[in-house]
Formats: structure tokens, sequence, C-alpha cells
């Protein structure tokens, strides 16, 4: 073996390794660009079904793809002149509550004391004072890290709507552009393979925006009728409850649950609610999610998806683990897209041998 090989090879060797490094860093530095452009993928494929709708009601393309943008537009426009101000205004009235309540149980430092005492009596006074002192001298220490906290909140929250900014301008750019942008993918197949994965592509796209428009589909019934129930229970702020259930009702398997345990914990807030309001809610929330896993989402999801069971919360564990909640949102449509993979190719593959 000649001496130059084993350093060509090494040098080789190091190069890609640099290489894979630099496109893994790559990848996390633009982390939350590409997530921007996954979710705008994600939303436009959910839009194309309604644009697929108009055309085939002999509209051209981009009036198809105008009206349609331009009915997400006004349909949130609404949303936010009809729910906002109420929002803000329940929201304010939650916080005042909170002020109060908090007023009312408030305990001076002698107090402390006085409890600290009659509950351990074996406990030096002069400990009592050196543990309220220490503490002081940390909110002291830290009010910094604190203060810095807020602000770090505030920062993250404009930073949210910048983001989701970001997201609608791209989600019209892929809607528009949806045609152009398969025609390009689709030309780097080869020539005698293309038909078969146009027919795989559309069926996948088709399950992705479908899935989008069911899950949309579930959480606007959710978000009406708990808005109209907690109206009629006397329950405290129906339109933030009602919108938190529209929201956690996007999130699959375990978003219906966690938002009702959210509103019935709600109703449980002293001077707020009671718990009768709270057990009706509970009561209410129990036969809604029975009626939601069997009779809704069938009815709804089915066109979208075909997933066994077992394969949905795998899919959806594993999604919220990689990518949080964009990762269980697209999680079950990316299982349904495998299976179509699976059944259509692998499978007639292996019995061709």
């Amino acid at each position: 073996m000649k001496v130059q090989n084993p350093f060509r090879i090494a040098f080789v060797a190091t190069l890609g390794v640099g290489l894979g490094l630099l496109l893994i860093g790559s990848i996390q530095t633009l982390s939350t660009i590409l997530l921007y452009i996954g979710t705008a993928l994600f939303l436009s494929l959910g839009l194309e079904p309604v644009v697929a709708f108009l055309v085939r009601r002999r509209l051209p393309r981009w009036a198809a793809v105008l009206v349609t943008i331009l009915l997400v537009l006004a349909v949130f426009a609404g949303i936010v002149l009809l729910i906002v101000p109420t929002i803000v205004s329940q929201i304010s009235q939650l916080v005042q509550a909170i002020q109060t309540f908090l007023q009312d149980t408030a305990l001076s430092l002698v107090d402390v004391k006085h409890w600290i005492h009659s509950v351990f009596p074996a406990i030096q006074e002069s400990a009592v004072d050196d543990a309220i002192a220490n503490a002081q001298k940390w909110l002291l220490a830290n009010w910094g890290s604190i203060t810095g906290g807020v602000i770090n909140v505030g920062i993250a929250f404009f930073g949210g709507l910048f983001g989701a900014f970001i997201v609608l301008i791209l989600t019209i750019y892929f809607t528009a552009s949806t045609p152009s942008l398969k025609g390009a993918v689709y030309q780097l197949v080869p020539a005698s393979k293309r038909p078969r994965f146009i027919d795989l592509a559309e069926q996948i796209t088709d399950s992705v925006g479908y899935y989008v428009m069911g899950q949309v589909t579930l959480g606007l019934i959710n978000g009406i009728l708990s808005s109209i129930f907690l109206s009629v229970i006397h329950a405290p702020f129906p339109a933030v409850l009602a919108v938190i259930a529209f929201f956690f009702s996007l999130i699959p398997l375990v978003g219906t649950l966690t938002g009702s345990a959210i509103i019935v914990l709600t109703c449980l807030i002293p001077g707020l609610g009671s718990p009768t309001t709270a057990l009706i809610a509970a009561v209410y929330y129990l036969i809604y999610m029975q009626l939601e896993a069997y009779v809704i989402s069938p009815r709804i999801m089915n066109r979208a998806v075909s997933v066994p069971g077992a394969v949905v919360v795998v899919a959806a564990l594993a999604g919220g683990s990689l990518l949080g909640l964009l990762g269980a949102l697209i999680a079950i449509p990316v299982a349904a897209s495998i299976l179509i993979i699976y059944r259509q190719v692998v499978i007639p593959r292996q019995n061709e041998r």
C-alpha cells in the first residue's frame, strides 16, 4: 500500500466530517427560518382543498387563490374584531379579581412569624428573622434577573407576533405558487417514474390539506359549542375559555382533554366560578370528548387520513418530542404519507419478488 493513499483517505474523511458539522451547524442556525417555512407549507397545503374547490367551480386559479386568501384574512379579522375586545376586557377582570383575592388573603410579616411560631414552637424567633432577611436579600440580589425575565417574555411575545406575520406572508406566497412549486419538484424525477411519483405526491398533499381543514373544523366546533355552553351556565370569561378550547382542539390526541381541564379548573377560581359550575362543565366536556372521538372526528377526518390508532399515538409523541407543538400537528399527516408510500410502493414491490 502506498503512503499517500492513507493520507488521502484521512484527508477526505476529515473534509467529510467538517462538511457534516458545518451542515449541522447551519441547520441549527437556520432552525427558526426552517420552522417558519415548514409551518407556512403546512398551512398552504391546508388551504389547497379550498382553492381546488373553487377551481372546480370554473374559477381561474389566481382568482381562487385571491378569494381564499381574502376569506381567511376576513375570518381572522372578524374573529379579532369580535373576540379580542371581549377577551381584553375579561382578562382585565380576571387580573383584577386575582389581585383582589391576593389582597384579601395577604398576610403581613408579623402574621407570618406568629403563624410559624404557633405551628413550629421549637423554632427560635431569631431563626425566623434570619430566614425572612435572607429571603429579602435574595429578592434584592436577583431583582435584575427577575426583571430581565419579564423583559425577555415581552420580547418573546413580540417575536412571536413577528414570526406569525412572516408565516402569514409565506403562506400566501406558497398558496399562490403551489402548482409551480410542485412542477419544479416533479421535474427532478426521471420521466419514466414521473407519473407514479406525481400520483403519490398528489395523494400525500391532499391528505395533508384535508387533515389541516379537518383539524380546524374540529377546533371551530369545539370553540363555538364551548362559547354557547359556557355562556349558558354563566362560567367566568366564556370568550377567553372558548378561544382556549379552539386552540387546544388543534392539538391532536391530548389537545381537547388539556383545554377542557384548563376550563374546568378556571371555573373553580374562588370568587369567579363555583364547584357546581365546574362540575357541570366537567360533565359537558366528558360527553363532548366522547362525541368528538366516536362521532365528529371520524366523520371529518376519515377523508383526510386513515391511520391506525397505535400509529397515531406513536407519531404524535415522536413529533412532539422532535419539534414541539408543530411536530405534534404535522406528525399524523406525515405518518399517513409514510403509510401511503408503504402500501402503494413497498408492498407491491415485495409482492413482485
